[in-house]
């Protein structure tokens, strides 16, 4: 178990309050578009990852990869981000959204998606919405995230959640497979979108989940410090 700090935010009211988390939970391949998930399996395959034997698919990994901290350290330079929104069940059974980087370690992907989900730290932002604020327009909400390049900061990844599966399908597929319901505790990752241009390692990576409907957004922004291996 470990205790992270968010600011719980429902209606128009925000209570910072800390929260136990016992479990967590990376939802893979949860694209509503089958056409889409191939996308996304092809540009991983281009990295060596093998495909997934059924999709969605669920991997576990340790809690203390969970961090609100604005630098992680990863081990080499073949790391980078992905912009999740995630969801967290707190102590009463209560649903509240959140956003989160899924940062795998590309090199250790190609032989295993598991250990690599293991390998590097879980950035999420110290934001939560509560589900119930956000469930009757779900798919309104839109994904985006950058990466620092020469350049500067770069589009990377840009969309709306809808082009995944909506989180109370995801769950279900959960169950379906004998996984049993999210319990009290647990943090999910509920997927992810392309990268534009390509999936490819970056140390600065900044995201972002705007609900448009309700004109609010939950920003995150952090920075990889890549360790001599």
């Amino acid at each position: 178990m470990i205790e992270l700090t968010f600011d719980f935010q429902t209606g128009g009211t925000t209570e910072r309050r800390r929260i136990a988390l016992r479990d967590l939970v990376i939802a893979g391949w949860t694209g509503r578009d089958p056409h889409k998930v191939q996308e996304h399996i092809e540009e991983l395959a281009a990295l060596g990852v093998a495909p997934p034997p059924s999709t969605p698919c669920f991997y576990r990994a340790g809690l203390e990869t969970l961090t609100t901290n604005p630098e992680v350290d990863c081990l080499g330079s073949g790391s980078s981000g992905e912009a999740e929104f995630v969801i967290v069940v707190d102590e009463a059974g209560k649903w509240w959204v959140g956003l989160g980087s899924d940062h795998t370690d590309r090199e250790v992907e190609s032989y295993s998606i598991s250990v690599s989900k293991q390998m590097c730290p879980k950035p999420v932002a110290p934001l939560l919405w509560a589900f119930d604020d956000v469930g009757d327009h779900w798919d309104s909400l839109q994904l985006r995230a950058w990466v620092r390049e020469e350049a500067g900061w770069v589009s990377y990844q840009e969309g709306s959640v809808a082009a995944m599966r909506d989180p109370r399908d995801t769950v279900a597929a959960h169950e379906a497979q004998g996984r049993g319901a999210l319990g009290a505790g647990t943090l999910m990752f509920g997927g992810t979108l392309p990268a534009i241009g390509g999936i490819r390692p970056r140390q600065e990576f900044r995201m972002e989940l705007r609900d448009p409907v309700l004109g609010r957004a939950i920003t995150h922004e952090y920075t990889a410090r890549w360790l001599a291996a």
